[in-house]
């Protein structure tokens, strides 16, 4: 019997660049992979349908309940692109809280169909993987940080294809481009700091975001572009932290990310001030929140100590590095 156990990162989603349209484009995004939390999944044959069990560890019945939905559609999907018999039994070895920022349905997507494909010889790679499964209709961060890891840029969708604006989940359209992959330094560290905050934004209420909020004003488009180009991806291959951590600090207040950051509780905008006060070089909100993530390195350690302390058992918070490389496939 075959057994196969795939790891997953998890990303922070920095930004979506152009919800304007303007000039013929939208979407395209900026994101960061980084080490932890991860998804961790073992797969083998199993006599009928598809099963689903969890280490005993993973108790949250709202990991639990995604795992299983996003396991069972992604498995659906393939099995059935590829005319297989449905019959695999899953075990969810390590998860992470879904609609918290960290990309937990692309990962659960992505590493069902991979499983299921390495089972039956077929090499298909993220980008593939997620034309299938329906991932990757907006943004493509997650789809890359899966393959490849590191500090990611992807062009985004012609709106001759796409037609409006739309969040991934509810998007038919097939994944971008990739237009840069780039290492990240490996002594610069990452807060991520999750508070309690019931402010999930999903489903209907996702997509009703996207059609109220856009287009976004288009000066905003052409400076975040300014920004990305001329600004922060200089700054990060020259390892200029603090000149890249303030560029991360100017994108909260443009575009599409200036709309997330804005619709969030007082709290989680209190964190990100507070953690930029205490001496992170940048903060950002990942996605549509709420996780927050505070760029640091050796000089300015005390951050991580002073975060935890303020958010004590509101919330949770952890140190962790970029991941400079995708999933993990042990046969």
């Amino acid at each position: 019997m075959i057994k196969m156990i795939i790891k997953t990162p998890s990303r922070l989603h920095m930004t979506l660049i152009d919800l304007n349209g303007s000039y013929g484009r939208a979407d395209g995004g900026i994101g960061l992979t980084i080490a932890k939390p991860n998804l961790c999944l073992k797969v083998e044959e199993n006599e009928k349908g598809i099963a689903i069990d969890f280490n005993e560890n993973i108790y949250n019945d709202d990991i639990k309940k995604e795992c299983i939905k996003k396991i069972s559609e992604s498995a659906g999907k393939i099995c059935s692109y590829f005319n297989l018999d449905s019959d695999f039994h899953f075990e969810v070895q390590e998860a992470y809280l879904p609609h918290s920022g960290l990309g937990s349905g692309t990962q659960i997507s992505l590493a069902t169909a991979k499983l299921i494909c390495e089972h039956i010889g077929e090499d298909l790679n993220g980008v593939e993987l997620g034309n299938i499964v329906g991932r990757g209709g907006t943004s493509g961060v997650g789809i890359f940080s899966f393959d490849y890891g590191g500090f990611i840029v992807d062009g985004g969708h012609n709106l001759k294809n796409k037609g409006t604006f739309l969040p991934s989940a509810a998007s038919p359209a097939k994944p971008p481009k990739l237009l840069g992959r780039y290492d990240f330094p490996d002594d610069w560290g990452i807060i991520v700091a999750i508070p309690h905050a019931d402010h999930s934004v999903t489903g209907k209420k996702e997509v009703d975001l996207f059609q109220n909020y856009c287009p976004v004003p288009i000066r905003d488009v052409e400076q975040l572009s300014h920004l990305i180009l001329m600004n922060l991806l200089p700054f990060l291959l020259e390892k200029d932290i603090e000149s890249f951590g303030s560029v991360i600090n100017r994108i909260q207040n443009l575009g599409f990310k200036k709309v997330e950051v804005g619709l969030q509780p007082k709290k989680v905008k209190s964190l990100m001030e507070n953690m930029r006060e205490l001496g992170a070089y940048g903060v950002g909100m990942s996605s549509f929140g709420p996780t927050i993530y505070g760029i640091i390195d050796k000089k300015n350690q005390n951050v991580f100590k002073a975060i935890k302390e303020s958010i004590g058992d509101d919330g949770s918070v952890f140190m962790t590095k970029a991941q400079n490389h995708g999933y993990d496939l042990k046969k």
